[in-house]
């Protein structure tokens, strides 16, 4: 306890100095508590949301889409494969005898044009963020559209063949898909 009686005021003349000492006095025997016996919950803060980022991505998508839905309705030579220019043709024979594992698909079954092509470009940038090298992609033969053409085949095919990031595509064999689906080989 103080020397001093609690409550009494202090003297006026009283400096600094004395005050430190009077602290110590008081403090003179006293211990830190013991450390409390229990983890204290610690969890990383969350990462960022990049809004910006996001709203970009969807743009690029949306163009994207567009690209595949614009005008030019004229068939394909021969739309049931696709090799990027410089490739070796070898490429196509192995992707058709799945020499690739398919890693992931996409089922674009029960929806439109425009939808089905924002679905495939947005599967495609996943991808390629995932790392993935063989996907299917799942289109269907047409036999629900009008006039039982196979709309979705025309444009998701147009679509790949304007992405940057695919290597090549092919119809697959019947257990795979078939008319219905393409395999396609993706960038590393």
């Amino acid at each position: 306890m103080s020397k001093r009686a609690r409550g009494a005021p202090r003297a006026s003349s009283t400096t600094i100095d004395d005050d430190a000492e009077l602290f110590r006095a008081e403090m003179r025997g006293v211990e830190p508590a013991p450390p409390p016996n229990r983890v204290e919950p610690w969890r990383p803060p969350r990462a960022p949301i990049p809004t910006q980022r996001v709203r970009d991505e969807r743009a690029v998508l949306d163009e994207l889409a567009r690209l595949g839905l614009e005008g030019d309705d004229s068939e394909l030579e021969d739309d049931s494969l696709y090799l990027r220019p410089g490739l070796p043709r070898d490429i196509l024979r192995k992707l058709r005898r799945a020499h690739w594992v398919i890693q992931d698909h996409l089922d674009l079954h029960g929806l439109a044009s425009e939808p089905a092509a924002i679905e495939t470009a947005a599967f495609l940038a996943e991808c390629r963020r995932r790392g993935l090298r063989c996907v299917r992609i799942i289109h269907g033969k047409g036999l629900g559209s009008k006039g039982r053409e196979p709309v979705l085949k025309r444009r998701i095919r147009k679509l790949l063949m304007r992405r940057d990031e695919v290597l090549a595509f092919v119809e697959p064999r019947a257990i795979h898909g078939g008319g219905g689906a393409v395999v396609v080989l993706l960038e590393a």
